[in-house]
């Protein structure tokens, strides 16, 4: 597998997803800092949210060969500019989770608008889309 960093607001489900990846049980963690895996880094929210924590993200990119942006299906807004992913010199992949939720198809949209040309729609306590979404990366491995 390659090694994966997941971004995104807090909530949106990154350590819930870590979990149904890996087979946990889902539980409800805050996330504090960086949680590296075997090959899934988990970051917490903050680091997307607060401005002057940006820049951490763009230096642990640089440990992932992945990057990916999550969002919620069910948020009101998208914590990502436009064409961001040229930023980053690695692939990066959209994820939306909770899919059962309001509007899956508008974070799709606004993924694709900030560069996303891979997009997975999760539900991280279903399962649904998780085994497709490890099979890519299993697969870019």
């Amino acid at each position: 597998m390659k090694k994966t960093l997941l971004v995104g607001r807090h909530g949106v489900g990154k350590t819930t997803l870590t979990q149904a990846i890996k087979g946990e049980t889902i539980r409800y963690e805050k996330t504090q800092y960086m949680l590296y895996g075997d090959w899934l880094i988990d970051s917490p929210g903050e680091y997307a949210e607060v401005h002057g924590l940006g820049a951490a993200l763009a230096i642990y990119a640089y440990e992932a060969e992945i990057v990916a942006l999550l969002i919620a299906a069910d948020e009101d807004y998208s914590l990502f500019p436009p064409n961001i992913t040229c930023m980053v010199n690695r692939e990066v992949i959209g994820i939306v989770t909770k899919i059962d939720k309001a509007s899956p198809e508008r974070a799709e949209r606004w993924l694709k608008l900030s560069g996303c040309e891979k997009i997975f729609p999760i539900n991280s306590h279903t399962g649904e889309g998780v085994d497709k979404l490890k099979a890519y990366l299993r697969k870019q491995g």
